[in-house]
């Protein structure tokens, strides 16, 4: 890796490499590859200003006790705590301490051990004609397919592995990621499609994924949104939950007096009374575990394994998005997703 230094080199050598790197921070190396320090600009400076010579080894001005994280081992917290702390470089480390990569939280929001998948199976028959031809997570928004909007934020907090389940115009989403996987580059979520054998609901094809890790990630591949993923995984964690669902505040205005009638007999009256509620956003954290409560070969949709999973004594939570949410299932949510993105 261009950013490592052995620890018998220069600070004079340090200096030049910095030089010509991007992020500018160096891990300094012994014989063995294991990691021993960092190194920035700014480190060098404060040795320079305690007596240190640019021609004494690198080790003299390092950061001994610095930040990393393990390969086996990704803490979102802890991630959370650096970033609020202006620690931005976080060098990636096996058990060994050699180093494996390195963790930009400046490019990117977090690193969340989770899998996604995204539900990419429906007709959306509610925007014909537009998906005659196209499938609804294909159509365009902002210049940039809905789908892929989806998945770009999904890099932003470094989830590496995306399934998506497919039916509808299945080849044509295939295609379109096999054109992506043609421009991989590391730090890009790798996407897989699975291909639904027919339809089963918002929730059915999760049977057909193999391979998920321990936490799983959902959702619908034809919302539009700036939900944080971050505090959506740290607020599943905390709460010890089988299941969190983000959810969107609701409200519902009554524009009359609301009688409150009990036994015949009037007991009150609330005028244009506002309830207030949580919608289902269509975005969902679970434990792998859940997943064994889908059934076979029959549709089953969200709103089933929650309340599957709620009969089972499983615990479900939910998690308020603030900000942008649009469900993309009618011409006008469709235009305002498209509003918002020319912004």
């Amino acid at each position: 890796m261009k950013n490592t230094i052995s620890v018998h080199s220069s600070v004079r050598e340090a200096l030049a490499l910095l030089e010509n790197l991007d992020i500018q921070t160096l891990f300094v190396v012994d014989e063995e590859g294991r990691v021993k320090g960092t190194l920035t600009d700014g480190d060098i400076r404060r040795g320079m200003l305690g007596g240190k010579s640019l021609d004494e080894e690198v080790t003299t001005c390092m950061h001994r006790e610095f930040r990393f994280v393990r390969e086996d081992a990704v803490d979102a917290q802890a991630l959370r705590d650096c970033r609020d702390k202006r620690i931005y470089i976080l060098p990636v480390l096996d058990a060994d301490g050699h180093l494996k990569d390195m963790i930009d939280l400046k490019k990117r929001k977090s690193v969340l051990p989770v899998d996604a998948v995204l539900m990419a199976g429906g007709r959306g028959e509610r925007l014909r004609p537009l998906t005659e031809n196209t499938p609804k997570p294909l159509l365009k928004v902002g210049g940039k397919a809905i789908i892929d909007h989806n998945i770009d934020h999904l890099e932003e907090y470094g989830v590496a592995r995306a399934f998506v389940t497919v039916n509808y115009l299945a080849y044509k989403i295939i295609d379109h990621f096999e054109e992506r996987e043609a421009h991989w580059q590391p730090g890009m979520t790798k996407v897989s499609c699975v291909k639904e054998p027919q339809f089963l609901g918002t929730i059915g094809a999760l049977r057909f994924v193999e391979g998920l890790g321990d936490e799983v990630l959902v959702l619908n591949s034809d919302i539009y949104t700036q939900i944080d993923y971050e505090a959506f995984y740290l607020n599943f964690k905390k709460s010890g939950a089988d299941m969190s669902i983000a959810t969107i505040p609701y409200d519902v205005s009554i524009p009359y007096g609301i009688m409150d009638i009990r036994g015949g007999l009037v007991k009150g009256i609330s005028e244009k009374p506002v309830f207030n509620y949580y919608a289902n956003a269509g975005i969902y954290l679970l434990k792998k575990s859940a997943l064994d409560l889908i059934p076979e070969g029959r549709s089953f949709d969200a709103t089933d394994l929650v309340n599957a999973l709620s009969a089972a004594g499983g615990k479900v939570v939910h998690f308020p998005i603030d900000g942008i949410w649009i469900d993309i299932g009618s011409f006008e949510e469709y235009q305002k997703a498209c509003e918002l993105a020319a912004r």
